[in-house]
């Protein structure tokens, strides 16, 4: 049974909670609970590279990473395409389908292998008024997810690109989540992260290599790449 990881802006909700119901929040286990769905739900497995639905397809399902990471874009009327987030385990994505969206509004690919599991939207629906706790664990995970828009939305605009890319990798990192040891970020090329962080290929490899000779990042190797992200990396983001 995978253990749940909790963030702390999850601890300070369920500290304003009555003492029942955070107890019961705190000893839930949502892939426990996600496998007791009857129909409705199925167990996916996407190959590295392949497209797990596209901008423009029917919105009828919501999706859980159970292993692997997956890569959110979005094309501009344009043909400009923006990478907005990545995801990995334990994490949902198109739950736009619950808020009335009839077409996806953007597409998402897998950066690895991946196993998802796929919630038909009834089902979904059906769950989140049956269990609370994982209505309110749910509830959470979207807030966190607003917020992470947010605060994209400022670095973005008050930021460096240097700042920026530090920011994305230690987000890749997933660093400062309670409980995570691994450090090490999937293969993303340059052209993705300039796509994220709002610059150019030629100014990624640039930080790029200033932050591995600062030791602050170093290239992990192997078949699948990878990148080590290292904690002292935050000088950057925080740097005046």
């Amino acid at each position: 049974m995978r253990v749940v990881r909790r963030s702390s802006s999850y601890e300070l909700e369920l500290a304003s909670m009555s003492p029942a119901l955070a107890k019961k929040l705190r000893s839930f286990n949502p892939d426990s609970f996600l496998e007791t769905l009857g129909a409705g739900k199925s167990i996916v497995s996407i190959a590295k590279k392949q497209t797990i639905y596209a901008q423009g397809d029917p919105a009828d399902a919501v999706l859980y990473v159970q292993k692997g990471r997956v890569r959110l874009t979005v094309v501009s009327a344009s043909g400009k395409e923006a990478t907005v987030g990545m995801l990995g385990p334990g994490q949902f994505f198109g739950e736009g389908c619950l808020a009335g969206q009839t077409l996806r509004m953007g597409s998402v690919t897998a950066m690895n292998d991946c196993t998802l599991l796929r919630i038909d939207r009834k089902t979904m629906m059906d769950a989140l008024q049956k269990e609370h706790a994982f209505s309110g664990i749910f509830m959470t995970y979207l807030l966190a997810r607003n917020i992470r828009y947010e605060e994209d939305l400022v670095d973005q605009l008050f930021n460096s690109s240097e700042k920026r890319l530090a920011r994305i990798l230690l987000l890749c990192a997933q660093f400062g989540k309670e409980g995570v040891t691994e450090t090490v970020v999937p293969k993303i090329s340059q052209e993705t992260l300039a796509e994220m962080v709002g610059t150019t290929r030629s100014r990624v490899s640039f930080f790029m290599n200033r932050f591995r000779k600062m030791g602050f990042i170093h290239y992990h190797g192997g078949i699948e790449g990878g990148l080590r992200v290292h904690s002292s990396l935050l000088n950057i983001v925080l740097r005046d």
